[in-house]
């Protein structure tokens, strides 16, 4: 049996952020038709709150795929030669339940939470937004500012980090790659302030946005947080938003933003408005109103790798990228 394996470079590549954002797109509305079967996620906490290990199975209809994304977070690697989020997309055929492929994870993960985010801002945002803020300077912030980039005309741009250089590396390579400039505020109010367009890309387990911050008609993207225990979004500003999901299932049993504020009675589970793919389907109108704050929380679905590595197999096969690797011999009884 013959499978391909797609490296780091490749999927970059393969899953351009343009072309994710439409695959995204498919996806959550897949998801919204429950045309997909997607169990929570495994984790494993490690010892010494060293990171977790995570399985994330999934299975579509629509596209037909099925697959899974095994993962450790080890969010101590930020600032290092190793990223946060390392490890591998299985894809499985679904005409025999063959391996197919394995891809890098964490390409993947950087490229299509981010893209997910511009689904989001596309369906949430007001047409008028374009003042970004981004806390949090890391890979998700640089694959963030380009999702942002094209959905909406961005004409400012924000950026800081509890690391002064952090965020002085991520301004010129912003600069680099899109052509932006990226000032570099002083602070998460700082950068926040005035903002309509708010990204949180941290590994923070302490809350960095604050709800009196915010101002009104703006809409957050909440990203790094994906633990019961630990949160970005202060109780304030989860509670001022009108709160749309990835899905609802896993919100209440992952989402520290929403799990941790709901327990100091804040609001109950009726305070998700809805699932993007449900406005993107045309279930729920989405934003009530220019001057209503809009959140986003996404936690990241095995769906969402699955999709991606459906799509990456496919421009593999079509232009001849990636290895292909003999798994094994003849089929022995």
């Amino acid at each position: 049996m013959r499978i391909l394996v797609v490296n780091q470079d490749e999927v970059v590549r393969l899953l351009p952020m343009a072309e994710c954002l439409d695959v995204m797109d498919a996806v959550l509305r897949t998801l919204a038709r429950g045309e997909a079967l997607l169990p929570l996620r495994t984790i494993v906490m490690l010892p010494a709150q060293l990171g977790a290990f995570g399985v994330m199975p999934a299975y579509l209809a629509s596209p037909p795929a099925i697959g899974l994304k095994a993962i450790t977070v080890f969010p101590g690697n930020q600032g290092t030669a190793y990223d946060s989020h390392q490890g591998a997309v299985l894809l499985f055929d679904t005409a025999h339940g063959s391996l197919a492929a394995v891809m890098d994870a964490s390409s993947i993960t950087a490229i299509r939470t981010a893209a997910v985010s511009g689904v989001a801002t596309r369906a949430l945002a007001r047409a008028d937004a374009g003042d970004l803020a981004l806390i949090g300077t890391g890979v998700q912030a640089m694959t963030h500012l380009e999702a942002m980039l094209l959905v909406r005309p961005l004409r400012r741009v924000r950026a800081w980090s509890r690391g002064a250089e952090n965020v002085a590396r991520f301004a010129v390579e912003a600069g680099r790659r899109f052509g932006v400039s990226v000032e570099r505020a002083s602070s998460a109010r700082a950068a926040v302030e005035g903002a309509d367009l708010i990204c949180t890309t941290t590994s923070s387990r302490e809350p960095v946005l604050e709800g009196s911050w915010i101002a009104a008609g703006a809409h957050v993207n909440a990203v790094g947080s994906s633990m019961r225990n630990a949160r970005e979004l202060d109780t304030a500003a989860m509670k001022r938003g009108a709160l749309f999901v990835d899905r609802r299932e896993s919100t209440l049993n992952e989402a520290g933003d929403f799990l941790l504020a709901r327990g100091e009675g804040a609001f109950g589970d009726d305070h998700i408005r809805a699932e993007v793919g449900e406005v993107l389907i045309g279930r729920h109108p989405g934003r009530g109103g220019a001057a209503e704050v809009t959140v986003f929380k996404s936690l990241g679905l095995a769906v969402e790798d699955v999709a991606s590595a459906h799509h990456i197999h496919a421009a593999a096969v079509r232009t001849g990228a990636g290895t292909w690797v003999e798994l094994g011999g003849e089929r022995r009884h």
